[in-house]
């Protein structure tokens, strides 16, 4: 298949830059694979992409941003998406014309905008996948009301988790549209995992409000009080750079909690540590929290929605703790502080569990899905429900009674779930 992944930005950093580059470079083994990027505003991406991506960008900020009609605001991009103000008519021109001629068998839009774009710009015999890296539910109603009447002409939506597949199928009525939970992957590391020796823990994400590191570093705080000797190590940037800086010398953590800039890749610095801690308010999926289980590193994370109960199991390869419980944080540091061996033994775990997030399991769902989409275009369908799917194989296999087959269908889609994990 020739795939094409429509970006916001490339040339950026955030979670969503990430995955695209990881599932892009997985399905560029087999497939002819492009990222488009919207906007440019460096030379080169701060990810190394792998040469068998090409990546083209349609919009270059370094020249064009003052551009008389980039200075006219989008039509179609919707106004109350979260990155309108970065759009422009300018963009609306590139983006239509990029899909115009298009010669992909399937595009693949990567947030609610582009979704917008991909649903009603992309020529009929192009397979139309949208994917949400956020939540529906962390979108307001404005902006629910234009992907409703948008996302009916895509053939599949994506979310990162089957709590938010869910939502999509009960509140949006997408008739004809698959709707299914695609984690994101996290590549095979390349390093030895931590053993659980350092005293070091270890967080990691764009220094923001959502993200609650003055909870953290109040909560370690517990920890220092007690073992004066372990560290905290805070990696990324952001607004709330000197108000953590602050915080971190009224509480005279200086000696223990460290700011320590954006790192990329992180997995040089996950295996120094020996927790990962997450307190974010909302984690729409959860990415660092699987590149420190990858790295072998049991994570203590708020139980926030959607992401971190789906990829963490409490008291075996990690911690959930209610949000903003800033007590209930720091007593669950402390009980992986406190015990090596208990520390250790989650660490193996979170490893062997986070497995399931590795490229292949992922990269085989998806290919199946866009495999299914295309055909499905270009026969003029719609893509079967996966639920579906599985029932008609079953029914054909001889079941009879309906109640029966239907039963049986859900326990084999269970099946199917569980090794998809």
């Amino acid at each position: 298949m020739k795939i094409s992944f429509l970006l916001h930005n490339a040339y950026g950093i955030g979670g969503t830059i990430t995955t695209t580059f990881n599932l892009a470079q997985a399905l560029a083994e087999r497939h002819d694979v492009e990222i488009v990027s919207v906007l440019r505003h460096r030379e080169h991406p701060n990810f190394t992409l792998d040469p068998r991506v090409s990546l083209r960008p349609l919009v270059d900020l370094r020249q064009e941003k003052e551009h008389p009609s980039h200075l006219r605001p989008a039509k179609v991009f919707p106004r109350s998406e979260y990155r309108y103000g970065q759009y422009s008519e300018l963009t609306d021109q590139r983006i239509g014309e990029c899909l115009a001629a298009i010669d992909a068998d399937v595009v693949i839009g990567t947030r609610p905008g582009l979704n917008v774009h991909l649903a009603l710009q992309a020529p009929r015999h192009v397979a139309r996948v949208g994917q949400e890296h956020l939540t529906l539910d962390n979108h307001s109603p404005r902006l629910r009301g234009a992907l409703r009447g948008a996302y009916r002409r895509l053939d599949a939506l994506t979310t990162v988790t089957e709590a938010d597949a869910a939502a999509y199928r009960r509140k949006m009525r997408l008739p004809g549209v698959r709707v299914e939970a695609l984690a994101n992957s996290v590549p095979d590391p390349g390093l030895p995992a931590a053993d659980g020796t350092a005293k070091v823990v270890v967080a990691a994400g764009r220094l923001v409000p959502v993200k609650r590191y003055d909870l953290l570093i109040e909560a370690f705080a517990m920890v220092v009080a007690e073992h004066p000797d372990w560290q905290l190590r805070i990696y990324g940037k952001g607004e709330q750079h000197d108000r953590l800086r602050g915080l971190i010398a009224e509480l005279g953590l200086y000696n223990n909690v460290f700011l320590m800039g954006a790192v990329a890749p992180m997995e040089a610095e996950w295996v120094k540590g020996s927790i990962g801690a997450a307190g974010s308010n909302f984690e729409p999926f959860g990415m660092t929290i699987v590149e420190a289980m990858r790295c072998g590193l049991p994570v203590v994370s708020t139980d926030c929605p959607h992401g971190p109960g789906e990829i963490i199991e409490d008291g075996v390869d990690g911690r959930l703790v209610p949000v903003g419980d800033r007590e209930a944080m720091g007593a669950a540091l402390l009980e992986l502080v406190r015990d090596d061996e208990h520390r250790r033994r989650m660490g193996r775990a979170a490893l062997k569990n986070a497995r399931r997030f590795a490229p292949g399991p992922v990269v085989e769902q998806a290919e199946r899905l866009l495999a299914e989409a295309v055909s499905a275009r270009r026969a003029g369908r719609p893509v079967v429900q996966e639920r579906d799917r599985v029932h008609r194989v079953l029914v054909s296999k001889g079941f009879a009674a309906r109640d029966n087959a239907i039963t049986a269908a859900g326990s084999a889609l269970r099946v199917v779930r569980r090794g998809q994990r």
